[in-house]
């Protein structure tokens, strides 16, 4: 197969990263580029070895030669361009973030859609090696069911690479359209973090103030994901006085994501605060420091071009896709919003037709949800709360001789009886739990004679419990669960039914 022929739409500081995925790529090649200005995009087409060089893109979508191209363009030109590239047949990558609204979003989509042809949306933290170790560390279980994640970024007034004053005049104009310099544009990388390391969210709410006047700093953004319990929180701040090392942009960008087991730091994106190994892990047997990642900035930019060259040969799914991009971009505009009309804003609401509406209705149903089994509803088994896993009650305490570990139960004798109370429309159970050389047997029906445990607790609340929807320790701090006797035997419950 013939090398695939790409060419830059615009020419600014950022293409400087773009050009590295083309640069010794075996499959592609920079073949044109195109800036408004005649004499940036001849400079970059001798500094880069490009074939053609052109000041008008549709001039350049016209060669029959170029089969894709990197948009590079301030976020409002971005739809008139992606559209006019589907429409002559090329592969777009789009630089984030996707565009300015949902309305353009979507009639993106729809033009890439009619058209057929590869699109995604760059963002080069998605590629940085580690994230995508912290990704792959979070998948495997290194730390458990994840709760948490917590970004911060910090820029500064010096430091970096020099940006051209054309590049801070567009994005001022965005920044005076609403649309900040950090956390809707350099937010964009923090947002895809986000969405990229635990998923979807659900909502947000922000606080976004300015030191000066034109950087959208101090700002502080908190959300809760769509799936489990899982929240997440970004601090910006901007230290106007402060030099930043940094090969790039004056700024550096710490993650640390937490979970039932252990947690995860990410010491270091875009500057280098922070000297040593960029990624660490902690857990119970402590700190895992892994020194041997590629942590330059500039290697997210080189992943992101590969994606979309195996992306047009048919051998990787474009990242970020369009729809994913767009729920990026939606992500976005809700924290932009709710800093705005100072309220808790949910994604979903930005596609609504009366979205004050629908965050009355989505703070009602959560109200409901939080009641619980506190309701009439739930008594009776039918609500939201743990009274609807009564009914399960009684199958899993008779499974749970099956998770007996004998390893941790060695040198453990006991008497432990479980009772539990009806909830919903199970009845009363009783339980006797014996321990002794190393082997568990349980009966039902009765309660031990001589108990050295006894654990009272409504059936759901228990079920809940061995369904890993419930600590035990929560149980007993909320006093729904009971014990009389040895209450140290309790903890001893855990490792060995791995409760």
């Amino acid at each position: 197969m013939e090398k695939i022929n790409v060419g830059f739409i615009g020419c600014g500081r950022i293409s400087d990263l773009h050009y590295l995925g083309y640069a010794d790529h075996p499959a592609a090649r920079l073949y044109a580029v195109c800036d408004v200005r005649a004499e940036t995009a001849e400079k970059r087409r001798r500094e880069w070895g490009a074939v053609k060089a052109y000041t008008d893109y549709r001039a350049m979508l016209g060669d029959p030669d170029l089969d894709a191209v990197e948009i590079l363009t301030p976020h409002d030109l971005h739809e008139v361009m992606v559209v006019d590239a589907v429409r002559a047949g090329k592969h777009v990558a789009l630089q984030k973030p996707m565009t300015i609204d949902l309305a353009s979003a979507d009639r993106i989509l729809a033009a890439v859609k009619q058209a057929g042809v590869v699109f995604k949306v760059t963002d080069n933290y998605a590629f940085y090696p580690p994230l995508v170790k912290a990704r792959e560390l979070i998948a495997a279980g290194a730390i458990g069911q994840p709760a948490n994640i917590r970004l911060k970024l910090i820029s500064g007034g010096f430091g970096g690479w020099d940006v051209p004053p054309a590049a801070w005049e567009w994005r001022l104009k965005e920044s005076a359209a609403g649309r900040g310099l950090q956390t809707f544009d350099h937010g964009h990388h923090l947002w895809t973090t986000a969405w990229y390391l635990l998923g979807p969210v659900e909502k947000v709410v922000s606080w976004i103030d300015s030191a000066d006047g034109v950087v959208d700093c101090p700002a502080v953004i908190m959300w809760k994901y769509k799936d489990g319990i899982k929240y997440g929180q970004c601090e910006y701040a901007h230290a106007a006085d402060l030099t930043i090392p940094s090969r790039y942009y004056a700024n550096d960008e710490w993650i640390e994501v937490t979970g039932s087991r252990g947690l995860i730091i990410v010491h270091r994106c875009t500057g280098d605060i922070v000297s040593g190994p960029a990624v660490s892990l902690f857990t119970s047997r402590g700190w895992e420091h892994l020194s041997d990642l590629p942590c330059d900035w500039a290697e997210g930019f080189k992943g992101s071009s590969g994606n979309f060259i195996a992306a047009i040969r048919g051998e990787a799914e474009p990242l970020l896709t369009g729809d994913q991009a767009r729920e990026v971009l939606r992500f976005a505009l809700a924290i932009s919003k709710s800093a705005r009309v100072q309220r808790e804003v949910y994604l979903a609401e930005l596609d609504s037709r009366r979205p004050g509406f629908y965050a009355w209705r989505e703070r009602r149903r959560a109200r409901k949800r939080k009641e619980g089994d506190r309701g009439p509803w739930s008594r009776l088994g039918l609500g939201r709360g743990e009274a609807r896993y009564a009914v399960q009650a009684e199958t899993l305490t008779e499974e749970l001789i099956g998770r007996f570990n004998a390893q941790a139960a060695q040198g453990w004798e006991a008497e432990i009886g479980l009772h539990l109370s009806a909830q919903g429309q199970t009845t009363e159970l009783k339980f006797s739990l014996s321990l002794k050389g190393g082997q568990a047997h349980l009966t039902k029906g009765r309660l031990p004679d001589q108990a050295d445990l006894l654990i009272k607790v409504p059936a759901g609340t228990w079920a809940a419990i061995l369904l890993k929807k419930k600590r035990i320790e929560t149980a007993f701090l909320q006093g729904r669960l009971k014990l009389e006797g040895k209450a140290e035997q309790a903890l001893k419950l855990r490792a060995v039914f791995g409760l």
